[in-house]
């Protein structure tokens, strides 16, 4: 299995990051989000699912499977990654998705230290009745998930309702969509600025204790 690494020194809390169901690991949007969690101080490990590295030599280009088809891929991951300070696992999208179906047992063995999920696919878009990830209302692996206010698959209106578990922290970029991406004339923000965002507080995050 190939990684691609980020701030990759010893000793440092390394955050394994998946994609999400339609691009790869090194888009410029995981290449910022890496960069910014490095530049924090975290060694990031970026690698990629079988169906999209498959993509690179000219295989399907079918959509993925349901999430839970790649949580060994994910244990995998995890098994074949040298690490030598705490592990974070997580995701943009899909990929955090997966990371969340496998983390609480990886907790409660002390593989993992806890969660980041980067825009948590709550639903599918316009239809908030159709609830993914109800295993975080009861989770007590520490989470951090980072939500744009009107993501599709999850605004604040709509994640507000939902049952979380304690455990779990959400920090809310305004006015992002599922990329986290603001409207700039909305907020005089870019997406560089909510990815600076995201990687501070995941900072903080972790200096906290999880």
């Amino acid at each position: 299995m190939e990684f691609l690494l980020n701030g990759d020194e010893k000793g440092r809390t390394t955050i394994l990051l998946a994609h999400g169901s339609g691009a790869p690991m090194d888009t410029p949007w995981m290449n910022l989000i890496a960069e910014g969690l490095a530049d924090q101080g975290c060694r990031v490990a970026r690698f990629e699912f079988s169906y999209m590295a498959a993509r690179r030599t000219g295989g399907s280009k079918r959509p993925p499977a349901k999430a839970d088809t790649y949580a060994p891929e994910f244990l995998s991951a995890i098994d074949a990654l040298s690490c030598d300070g705490p592990l974070i696992i997580g995701g943009k999208s899909m990929g955090g998705r997966v990371a969340s179906l496998i983390a609480q047992d990886l907790y409660d063995v002390g593989r993992i230290n806890g969660l980041l999920c980067l825009g948590f696919p709550f639903h599918p878009p316009k239809k908030p009745d159709n609830r993914r990830g109800e295993n975080l209302a009861d989770i007590t692996c520490p989470a951090l998930i980072c939500q744009g206010t009107r993501d599709p698959f999850g605004t604040q209106e709509d994640v507000e309702t939902y049952a979380l578990s304690d455990a779990v922290t959400l920090h809310w970029l305004e006015d992002g969509d599922h990329d986290l991406k603001p409207r700039k004339r909305m907020t005089g923000k870019t997406l560089e600025d909510h990815l600076a965002d995201v990687a501070l507080h995941t900072k903080l995050w972790e200096n906290s204790g999880l």
